[in-house]
């Protein structure tokens, strides 16, 4: 396993730790009991993340994908969606051109 898959393996089993932990002691609890602002944040740190990569700004990008991850698997934990079922859908597209997996889409 990679370095990132493990980090990332850690992490969410540390978010799924939180689900019934205290919103007022927790931020992770405290995102995952409200999904609105769980994804509104994820938004957020997209936007960051966006901005660092458009600035070429390298440190900056690293910091705000790692914190784009983490509210990723914030909103999905809240969502009750594994990242088993994220890497079936990963694994499905394996193999297919971005532009066919995009093109066979329903609108």
């Amino acid at each position: 396993m990679s370095r990132f898959a493990e980090v990332v393996s850690r992490l969410a089993a540390l978010v799924d730790s939180r689900r019934d932990g205290d919103p007022a002691a927790s931020y992770t609890a405290k995102l995952l009991a409200d999904p609105s602002l769980a994804a509104k944040k994820l938004g957020e740190e997209s936007i960051e993340t966006v901005i660092a990569a458009i600035q070429a700004d390298k440190p900056a990008l690293a910091a705000e994908s790692a914190d784009l991850i983490y509210h990723w698997l914030v909103v999905i934990a809240a969502a009750g969606v594994s990242l088993d079922e994220v890497a079936a859908k990963l694994e499905a597209r394996e193999g297919t051109s971005g532009l066919a997996e995009k093109a066979s889409r329903k609108p």
